[in-house]
């Protein structure tokens, strides 16, 4: 066993008594910024599933610390990880603080209520998310992006070693993904937070991860850094389309651009 913050030793599991991860394996080292990518249908999300516990895997384990994180308790494990989802939506009308305090529940006794130490933590989650302002307010009376941030505050309320997100700008415009995107940056730089993030956008994989592992048909197809997976060979062989990939004159890091099928 390594050292590995998070590794995934020959993971298979999927819906229906179908895998849709297929022996994967991969590991991630603390501090890293992971972009998940790929297309459509390659297990992307399944992965994140099955690394949080939603689904059990038919096959292999998920290990944080060298720990197989299905011996754990709930409680423990989510002292650990935290995970942001691609569907915000709240079924009811909390506050942003009720939200904030919600990330509270693994530290919290049976009916125990929170103390000051859980309101101070939340209200630093806030304060780096930049919603602590919105502390009163109802989540369904922001913006998209607000409520993102927010819903990224609960996880960090947790105060997680690893925060899992799948596709959290996906909905948001452009001005939006920045923002998510620069204080993901920012915590992981700073604090240090480990981050696995699923991501359509090959640009903004490869301009905020420092490793990208490329999956297909549920298994890793290519994993390092954004120079080593994203290259045209790599990208055609994967999503069968044609691509030119320069640097990008800003970060340094690959560009990848479409080629158009057809003429305009």
């Amino acid at each position: 066993m390594t050292d590995s913050l998070l590794k995934i030793d020959g993971l298979c599991g999927g819906y229906y008594n179908k895998d849709v991860i297929k022996g994967l394996s991969m590991s991630l080292g603390q501090g890293d910024f992971l972009g998940i990518i790929g297309p459509n249908g390659s297990g992307k999300t399944t992965l994140l599933r099955l690394v949080t516990r939603v689904l059990r895997p038919s096959k292999g384990a998920v290990y944080f610390r060298n720990t197989n994180v299905f011996l754990m308790g709930l409680k423990e494990f989510c002292k650990k990880a935290a995970f942001v989802p691609q569907d915000i939506a709240t079924n009811f009308s909390f506050t942003v603080m009720e939200i904030a305090l919600m990330g509270r529940i693994p530290h919290l006794g049976r009916m125990q209520l929170e103390g000051k130490n859980d309101i101070r933590v939340a209200e630093a989650a806030l304060e780096l998310t930049d919603t602590l302002r919105f502390r009163d307010k109802y989540i369904d009376e922001l913006s998209a992006g607000e409520r993102q941030r927010v819903i990224i505050a609960r996880a960090l309320t947790q105060e997680p070693e690893l925060l899992l997100l799948d596709e959290p700008t996906s909905h948001l415009d452009i001005g939006h993904q920045i923002q998510v995107l620069d204080l993901l940056k920012r915590l992981n730089r700073a604090k240090g937070l480990t981050i696995v993030m699923i991501m359509h956008d090959l640009n903004l994989a490869s301009a905020y991860c420092n490793r990208i592992a490329l999956l297909n048909d549920g298994l890793v197809y290519k994993q390092g850094t954004p120079e080593e997976v994203l290259t045209y060979q790599n990208i055609e062989a994967v999503y069968k389309t044609v691509v030119l990939v320069n640097n990008n004159r800003i970060t340094g890091k690959p560009n990848v651009m479409l080629v158009p099928g057809e003429k305009s």
